[in-house]
């Protein structure tokens, strides 16, 4: 084999590899914006309305605003420390046992949220139905989005990465005075 006919080949080879790649994207991106069926887009809008009332609620907006001013009610407290802490620790329930946290778990009764938080404007956790993955998601879509001002939805189902039960995220920013303050998240089960 010549070299020429050795660099043609290795040229036709990668061309292979790269199409294969980009057929491989296109159906991920795809896949990834594939429309929520009819019942499930309207059950999730639904609960978005809710949660648009329940993020209005006087005890949500004030326990924001208390976070926001203590720079988090977990002082010092990572994502890293907060992995290491048992779902019985002190430090987790106080957060499920707050009059915010005691909210989030009357709320989420029904059984159709998997899970129910309040994060401050910096997307620390300020109050919980139970422990989260994260103490702190602000790079997350979850926080990211609706901190814009606007109620957000994912646009798939797939499993929670907390509980791994089948739900579509979503997320409507706390307002106080028209000022995103911070966001209350949920998790909709679709199964």
């Amino acid at each position: 084999m010549t070299k020429s006919q050795a660099v043609t080949i290795k040229r036709s080879t990668l061309m292979s590899a790269l199409l294969v790649g980009a057929v491989v994207a296109l159906c991920s991106v795809t896949n990834a914006r594939a429309e929520l069926a009819p019942d499930v887009k309207s059950k999730v809008e639904s609960y978005k309305k809710k949660l648009v009332e329940w993020a209005a609620h006087p005890t949500i907006v004030a326990a924001a605003k208390e976070s926001n001013a203590k720079g988090g009610l977990a002082a010092g407290m990572s994502n890293a420390k907060w992995d290491d802490l048992a779902d019985t620790d002190a430090v987790v329930k106080g957060f499920q046992t707050s009059a915010a946290g005691k909210l989030m778990s009357q709320w989420e009764a029904d059984k159709t949220l998997d899970k129910l938080y309040v994060r401050d404007e910096k997307g620390n956790l300020v109050a919980g139905s139970n422990k989260p993955l994260l103490y702190n998601n602000a790079n997350r879509p979850p926080f990211a989005n609706p901190f814009k001002g606007q109620a957000w939805a994912a646009g798939e189902a797939k499993p929670d990465p907390t509980t791994q039960k089948k739900s579509v995220q979503l997320g409507v920013p706390i307002l106080d005075g028209g000022k995103t303050i911070g966001v209350l998240q949920t998790a909709v089960l679709v199964d």
